[in-house]
């Protein structure tokens, strides 16, 4: 008997050990957080509007996910929902636009980069768009410039409160001085909505750049803001390269920018939807209701109507 077969006949003799069983973790059931790194169950990040427990870093989220956020149930239309971008310039990089804006479709599900739709926000009836970042980068084009001038054109007309949910990377290159027009277009728009003394919020999301930014991302009667959202222009690194200056770590931020007034909040999506219902039902001025009267006499504060800030008031005391 040679010495393997010793050492076979040997191992043959112990008692087996059971083999270690494997743990198994079902596909997508947790969601590791990009910013602090915590495990979350992924229907718990689900229910907190896909915002993380631990550190409050803002997931991504797509236009259906948006809309079950901020639309009460069941209180959704949709507007142009069958409206698709054409290739008048037949453009063509690594692959034809016509392909790209097929596969895109393909993949996502959606017509194109912006959802538009009436419903109720927590009851009010109320003009929304949302963009989607997930086909092409939320570009915009024709279509979705068309979609929201409608969007705005329809809420004027029935004297609804618009809100955009701005997430893009700014116009659509492959359609050229098209894409560009619509910067314009929803800008008109949105003029006569406001000359009809109608509520417009857009809410700036990561992230939100380009031509989006300079139109109608900053054209809100209150514009607010996601937390730690990209929002800018031009891009940093173009930015640096031209000033051949370093620029702060939170430059293009919404922080950056509520510093310097181009926002007027930052609000955390798990408040979203309550500010916005909040902020309409202040704002919102329905059709039917008189607007002040510019010869309307106005009493003059006279030293009967101020306050003196100096006495001390005691808590115990109504005022």
């Amino acid at each position: 008997m040679s010495l393997f077969d010793w050492f076979a006949n040997r191992r043959k003799l112990l008692p087996s050990s059971p083999e270690p069983q494997e743990r198994e973790i079902a596909d997508g059931l947790w969601v590791k957080c990009e910013h602090c790194n915590a495990l979350t169950y992924a229907k718990d990040l689900q229910a907190n509007n896909k915002v993380c427990l631990e550190c409050g870093h803002h997931f991504m989220v797509n236009s259906d996910e948006r809309i079950g956020q901020l639309i009460d149930p069941n209180t959704w239309m949709a507007l142009d929902a069958e409206m698709y971008a054409v290739d008048p310039l037949k453009f063509r990089d690594r692959k034809s636009y016509s392909d790209r804006l097929r596969e895109t479709r393909e993949k996502t599900g959606l017509s194109d980069a912006v959802q538009t739709g009436i419903g109720l926000l927590d009851g009010e009836p109320t003009a929304l768009g949302v963009m989607d970042f997930r086909f092409m980068g939320g570009s915009m084009g024709s279509v979705v410039g068309e979609k929201l001038t409608r969007l705005i054109e329809h809420g004027t007309k029935e004297g609804y409160p618009v809100i955009i949910i701005c997430a893009s990377g700014g116009a659509r290159m492959q359609e050229g001085m098209l894409s560009l027009m619509q910067m314009a277009k929803i800008s008109a728009a949105l003029h006569r909505h406001h000359k009809s003394r109608l509520l417009y919020i857009p809410v700036l999301t990561h992230p939100t750049t380009g031509g989006v930014t300079a139109s109608f991302a900053m054209l809100g009667d209150l514009i607010l803001a996601e937390p730690k959202a990209t929002i800018g222009f031009a891009g940093r690194r173009v930015i640096e390269q031209t000033l051949r200056e370093k620029l702060p770590d939170d430059f293009q931020t919404s922080e950056y920018l509520l510093s310097y007034g181009f926002v007027d909040a930052i609000v955390p999506r798990t408040q979203l939807k309550k500010t916005l219902a909040q902020l309409i039902r202040l704002h919102h001025l329905p059709q039917n209701s008189q607007p002040l009267s510019r010869t309307a006499e106005v009493t003059p504060l006279t030293s009967a109507h101020t306050v003196d800030l100096s006495q001390e008031v005691s808590p115990s005391k109504s005022v």
